[in-house]
């Protein structure tokens, strides 16, 4: 019973250590930039996109589909900023919990988002 209730207490100290994660990623952003800058997609620690900017020179009617590609690719650059940044705060939140099977960590968890 011992190892069920220190298995316990580090649980909860996991959910702590989550929900501080997920308050710190709601105050963060990361930027994704193609083009050299031309087209900037801004996006929430969670992902979610917050902020589109496309220079004046790209918009034009017949180049509309290089602006799509960039918008695509400037998106794709944000997004491995924001993974990146995920997976070093959850190696933050689980840093020195010793869950069986998990390694020390969580492994390969991957969140929802």
């Amino acid at each position: 019973m011992k190892n069920l209730g220190a298995m316990m207490k580090q649980a909860q100290q996991m959910q702590a250590k989550m929900q501080e994660m997920q308050a710190r990623l709601d105050g963060m952003t990361m930027e994704g930039a193609a083009g050299g800058g031309m087209v900037k997609v801004t996006l929430s620690g969670k992902g979610d996109l917050k902020k589109l900017a496309i220079d004046p020179a790209l918009v034009d009617p017949e180049e509309r589909e290089v602006l799509e590609d960039l918008i695509v690719a400037a998106h794709a650059d944000a997004k491995q900023k924001v993974e990146a940044m995920m997976a070093e705060e959850m190696q933050k939140a689980t840093a020195g919990l010793n869950i069986p099977g998990m390694g020390g960590g969580l492994g390969g968890f991957k969140l929802p988002f």
